[in-house]
């Protein structure tokens, strides 16, 4: 099979998956594909592939902010949307550091992040209570650094 052909294969059974894939499945898809973007950035990163490396990394970045955070209820998830929303911030400003100043421990760092809210997603979907997502999701913001420093200001 030529490349095309694999990839045309490819691409034929990603559009089949979306097409069948319920609300709930495409969130866990686009997880995936933001966590396997930013696997292929780590190895371009490593093998001194900037255009590469940019190139993944603004996949991911667009699948956060296109996808993850364009999907937020924000009217009905009170609270807990908004401090999604935050995190998702918080994962585009580390991936664009990470691709400006070749910093793996920031790709990791999203890494982690986004793959312990996949599986908060995913507990969603086999019956988990909210509460234990909700835990998840200030468990991932608690270990998330602030975006922007904290300054004291005295009277």
């Amino acid at each position: 099979m030529t490349a095309f052909g694999a990839s045309a294969y490819r691409r034929t059974g990603i559009d089949t998956g979306v097409a069948a894939a319920s609300p709930h499945q495409l969130i866990l898809m686009l997880f995936d594909g933001a966590i396997d973007a930013i696997k292929s950035a780590g190895s371009q990163m490593h093998g001194g592939q900037v255009a590469a490396k940019g190139a993944a990394i603004g996949k991911a970045v667009r699948i956060v902010e296109e996808g993850l955070k364009a999907s937020i209820d924000r009217r009905s998830g009170g609270a807990l949307a908004d401090q999604l929303a935050s995190l998702y911030d918080y994962a585009v400003m580390r991936l664009l550091q990470a691709n400006l100043r070749n910093d793996a421990a920031a790709l990791a760092e999203v890494h982690g992040l986004l793959d312990s809210l996949r599986g908060a997603w995913a507990q969603i979907g086999n019956g988990t209570p909210a509460r234990s997502t909700a835990a998840a999701v200030s468990a991932a913001a608690a270990t998330a650094r602030p975006a922007t420093p904290r300054v004291a200001v005295s009277a």
